[in-house]
């Protein structure tokens, strides 16, 4: 029986089929799951140990059942393996005719039973990873398909046609695109090929438009790379392989009357090393660290672009003075020594300012050679290549968020012109502002494309996503960018380091080991603070003194008290400032570099 199970898998490894909808049957001491059409896996809730089964041998009576959508991955922590399942997901579109799920909902199943068997300290350590996995658990902007590969873009799919269409999806994946690399390497080992799924993070979205009686399709792809993965304050610039942080492909996609096209741009953080480490402050600090090292690392980041997009052209939006201002000095001075790359300063916010972005136009027109020189990818409805993409424009801000949104859209809106219009659908002087609806919805798609890649990194909606939307600065999108910074200030601050540190366990850059220290010891301030605590004595000393000062006038007692209290909140104001860094959630797992 079990020599026809793993048959059966081989076939259909070799076709590529991943299983799509499938039973979780809970027993007391395996998870099995039951696909519609293939070979149960049963998943022992004592080691997590994974095998593959017969419909024969599945018990009776399974004390829960539930429909999921996909195994994720494993995980092994101090206790026991933990298995991570899709438990809702929304179709977004179709991608070269295949559907695209957007995951909604996960779940991961504790398979730890000799949990009880451990040290009361593991036991707090365990229940800290379990934390950091329930924040796993909603994860932002995951994407998959069971039957197309996200992770690569049409044209490196076309010029790999025929060479890899019949192997599993994991194995075609670019893996710096699949945000769950480390937690399929054990279904990768025990060989479960229709139970691996490549998934994504970023962005998948989708307009369809009448255009002239056509029907115009255009998608936006967005594939965060996993190298420097992480949170706005706790992963800035670029690590020593050059590795940057916020490093995100985007892919626009063309679909109308059989033809194909698709235009990339890239996003990233200032290659350089840099941090910018939260303490309270509105702003903090940005520090430039190891400079005499920064010439080789900006030189490893465009290398690898040049390998693998071809010319570069590196755009940078960041404010000319100030510490932006510094930090693009020594970006620009590593710039010098690469001579093949061109290097465009363009100060966004002294030139746009905050109401005219239309002046974007003057950076369009400083790359609009080097634009049309690298081209973009058009195939026709033979499936021949009319054309293709030999460079790539690569934009980056302080944070890669806004700025670059509003700049990239911008660029993307320039090559969509010209692609209707080398099909035929546009004459040389229309353009997709003159079709008021297409518009429209165009910037919309970018507008919620860019919501959506900052929910993942910052935590909270784009800023100036109302120019992307409707072309100038509202009333209601300052009041809401308004409050989005400060909803960025207070995760920054106070919940990013956990967030940080799930990120750094589900991507595999910390392995949990019962032979190493804990690394969640606390020391110093961190035994009793956490602003919680240190708002609750300010907030209540300043209570205090603000009642005692209104009996003061009458009552020296309560003056004196009030002095008291007034000093005493003095003082705890000055130890958070002081201690500011101490106060803040900060990731305990892995360094900054």
């Amino acid at each position: 029986m079990m020599a026809a199970c793993e048959k059966e898998m081989a076939h259909l490894a070799h076709q590529g089929k991943i299983y799509d909808e499938m039973q979780l049957l809970v027993f007391e001491e395996d998870y099995i799951v039951k696909p519609s059409d293939g070979h149960p896996l049963s998943i022992s809730r004592l080691d997590g140990s994974l095998k593959i089964i017969s419909e024969a041998d599945i018990g009776s009576n399974p004390t829960e059942t539930t429909l999921i959508y996909g195994v994720v991955g494993t995980i092994r922590l101090l206790a026991g393996t933990y298995i991570l399942v899709v438990t809702s997901r929304q179709q977004m579109g179709m991608h070269r005719g295949f559907s695209v799920y957007r995951i909604t909902s996960m779940k991961f199943l504790s398979c730890n039973k000799v949990l009880k068997l451990s040290s009361l300290a593991e036991k707090r350590d365990e229940a800290y990873f379990v934390s950091l996995l329930k924040t796993v658990e909603k994860t932002p902007g995951l994407y998959y398909s069971y039957e197309t590969d996200l992770t690569l873009n049409v044209q490196r799919i076309y010029n790999l046609e025929g060479l890899k269409k019949r192997s599993p999806l994991w194995k075609q994946a670019d893996p710096r695109y699949v945000w769950n690399r480390s937690l399929i390497e054990e279904l990768i080992e025990a060989k479960l090929e229709p139970y691996i799924l490549p998934v994504i993070q970023g962005s998948f979205q989708t307009i369809q438009v009448k255009l002239k009686e056509k029907l115009v399709t255009v998608t936006l792809i967005s594939r965060r790379c996993t190298r420097r993965i992480g949170t706005r304050m706790w992963r800035r610039g670029a690590n020593l392989e050059g590795h940057v942080a916020n490093f995100i492909e985007t892919e626009q996609l063309l679909e109308v009357e059989g033809f194909t096209g698709s235009y990339l741009q890239v996003r990233g953080s200032i290659p350089v090393l840099w941090e910018q480490i939260v303490d309270l402050t509105y702003k903090p600090k940005l520090n430039i660290i190891n400079t005499d090292k920064t010439p080789k690392v900006v030189q490893r980041h465009f290398y690898d672009l040049v390998q693998r997009y071809g010319s570069i052209v590196a755009i940078d939006l960041v404010d000319q003075k100030g510490s932006e201002g510094s930090l693009s000095l020594v970006y620009a001075d590593a710039m010098q020594h690469l001579k093949h790359i061109r290097y465009v300063p363009f100060d966004f916010h002294h030139i746009c300012g905050h109401l005219h972005f239309e002046r974007l136009q003057l950076l369009y027109e400083q790359i609009a050679e080097e634009l049309q020189k690298q081209g973009c990818f058009l195939q026709n409805s033979d499936g021949k290549s009319m054309e293709e993409q030999t460079g790539i424009l690569r934009v980056n801000c302080i944070d890669c968020l806004d700025r670059t949104n509003v700049t990239q859209s911008l660029l993307g809106q320039k090559v969509l012109d010209y692609q209707l219009n080398k099909i035929g659908l546009f004459t040389s002087s229309e353009c997709i502002s003159q079709h008021s609806d297409f518009h429209q919805q165009f910037k919309i798609l970018w507008a919620n494309h860019g919501d959506e890649i900052s929910l993942q990194y910052s935590g909270t909606h784009a800023l100036k996503g109302d120019f992307v939307r409707y072309g100038r600065q509202t009333v209601s999108g300052l009041i809401k960018d308004g409050f989005s910074a400060l909803a960025r200030y207070y995760l920054n601050n106070f919940h990013d380091g956990i967030r940080q540190d799930a990120m750094d366990l589900v991507a595999g850059y910390y392995t949990v080991s019962r032979g190493i220290p804990s690394p969640f010891q606390l020391n110093g301030f961190e035994l009793f603070a956490y602003l919680p605590i240190a708002s609750a004595l300010i907030v209540g000393a300043l209570t205090i003194t603000t009642f005692s000062l209104q009996q003061a006038a009458d009552d020296t007692q309560n003056f004196l008290f009030s002095v008291v209290w007034g000093g005493l909140t003095a003082g705890v104001m000055a130890v958070v400032k002081a201690n500011g860094r101490q106060f803040c959630s900060r990731p305990r797992l892995c360094k900054l570099f």
